[in-house]
């Protein structure tokens, strides 16, 4: 039995005060005291209960007053799930700890979050559970962060017991992170999977499996993306080589909708504490690239809570339109992405967004490598593929099976490839060639900012094919293929094989 256990109440909840913290709505709860504890040998408990209501605010906060000489910290909690009426949400709660540094957004005092993943964890200076951070426990006020995710009808009551273990810290490990360069082909196409978790977050793969997972689906590199954390990038190093780039990153993931920040600086953590109408993303979005990452908006129609994009796109240097199995949110971001397409070029902006496609894996049969988004770049490095993939020089495929080649030319040998643009006069004869292999019984679609302009009989069983189609820049200002799978039934198109970044025409 641990000693000294004692037992805080919450249970007034509703007359503490909620305030503004630069971000979302927050509540900061009484103050968890542990100053018997100073001095003692033995590990020391409190236990806290309270109950949030319907409407609670995104983040309450549980301060715990932690004395010197602590070595850990370890925080186990539960939560009831009533049942609730069918269409009704039932309770799901988050937590995450920032240190003695504060909650202040930007996260100077993160410690870790692990969602609603884990029912406990732990900080020590040499080790911490997956999704935190290990380092000094210093003395001070810590922040226990709840997230309620949803809350039934009921309300929410929750109980954490927390425990402090004193004793002499261990000397804190120094991180060491994977290359920023793999044995490349020079410049070529490069496949990869930007999107994916682990057991760091919400995921089942260990990082060990992701890499021989995505070895055996034909990736060149991938992209860590732990939601609200960035504790796997210190345990990634051993599992590169010169086979497969590992870049480190994020998946900011608020209330609002979800963001991949794609090959940040090792070490980066993005704040995710905050909506829409807090006019706060750009400050972070900033920050992603001020630490040489790409912005991009994952799933931006998926159906889950919170999940829906709601930021805009102002800030985008890319967008995930094919997340996974392809499901019908993807095809209506499929859809938002071509009428981005069409307003661009409608509008005279030379600016447009990439569109990118990654399986956001977290366990098995979750497939690593469906899809992946396929990058011409200079050499397998972080700089050369995050330039292709804000150029636009990508496609999307099912798997490592499917390759396309999508080329604009015309009569003078002028010629354009994906995320190029084909500098010709408005009535010259343009020829649009796709070659496609790994598609068998697969259709083509070419698709400008008119709509579908042609469509192709199925490819052979044998899964290659090249089509040819003629146009002018003055019939349509870019060109871009769809290969689909035969529909199942009626006038629907059939799910994504693979789909291009355009081909822009005209000068």
């Amino acid at each position: 039995m641990c000693e000294d256990d004692h037992e805080n109440d919450h249970a007034g909840i509703g007359r503490r005060a909620v305030f503004v913290t630069g971000a979302a709505a927050a509540l900061t709860l009484t103050t968890v005291s542990f100053a018997s504890a100073a001095g003692g040998t033995g590990p020391r408990t409190r236990t806290v209960r309270g109950t949030l209501p319907p409407g609670a605010p995104d983040f309450v906060y549980v301060p715990v007053e932690v004395p010197r000489g602590v070595r850990e910290i370890h925080v186990a909690y539960t939560y009831d799930r009533p049942t609730v009426p069918a269409g009704t949400q039932g309770n799901a709660l988050d937590i995450g700890l920032f240190d003695e540094q504060g909650t202040d957004l930007g996260g100077r005092g993160f410690r870790g979050w692990s969602g609603g993943a884990r029912t406990e964890f732990f900080v020590r200076a040499d080790a911490a559970t997956p999704g935190y951070l290990p380092g000094p426990v210093r003395a001070g006020t810590w922040h226990i962060a709840l997230g309620p995710y949803t809350v039934a009808p009921q309300g929410l009551s929750y109980k954490i017991t927390v425990t402090l273990t004193h004793g002499e810290q261990d000397e804190a490990p120094r991180p060491v992170y994977p290359p920023e360069r793999a044995k490349g082909r020079g410049r070529a196409w490069y496949r990869g999977d930007c999107h994916l978790h682990s057991e760091y977050s919400d995921g089942r793969y260990t990082l060990a499996e992701i890499a021989e997972l995505a070895r055996a689906a034909g990736l060149d590199f991938i992209n860590s993306s732990e939601h609200n954390t960035h504790s796997a990038h210190a345990h990634w190093a051993e599992h590169a080589g010169d086979d497969l780039l590992i870049l480190l990153g994020e998946e900011i993931t608020t209330r609002n909708g979800h963001v991949v920040a794609l090959g940040t600086d090792p070490g980066t953590f993005v704040d995710w504490r905050y909506r829409a109408r807090d006019n706060r993303f750009g400050r972070f979005a900033r920050q992603i690239r001020r630490a040489g990452g790409l912005v991009v908006p994952a799933h931006p129609h998926a159906t889950c809570i919170g999940c829906n994009w709601k930021f805009g796109f102002g800030e985008a240097d890319a967008v995930e339109v094919w997340n996974g199995a392809y499901t019908p949110d993807d095809e209506v971001a499929l859809a938002d992405w071509d009428g981005m397409l069409v307003a661009s070029v409608r509008d005279g902006r030379r600016d447009w967004i990439p569109a990118m496609g990654s399986s956001d894996s977290h366990r098995s049969p979750d497939v690593i490598g469906r899809p992946q988004t396929v990058v011409l770049a200079d050499d397998l490095t972080r700089e050369a593929i995050q330039e292709g993939i804000r150029a636009g020089r990508s496609y999307v495929a099912e798997s490592s099976k499917v390759s396309l080649s999508l080329t604009a030319s015309g009569g003078r040998g002028e010629h354009a490839g994906i995320g190029e643009r084909l500098r010709v006069a408005a009535d010259t004869p343009v020829t649009v060639r796709l070659e496609v292999t790994g598609a068998p019984r697969c259709t083509v679609r070419l698709v400008t900012d008119q709509g579908v302009l042609f469509t192709s009989d199925p490819l052979p069983v044998s899964g290659a094919g090249v089509v040819e189609w003629r146009t002018t820049a003055s019939y349509a200002a870019y060109v871009r293929a769809e290969v689909r799978h035969e529909a199942a039934a009626g006038p629907l198109p059939g799910a994504l094989a693979a789909f291009t970044n355009p081909v822009f025409l005209g000068s």
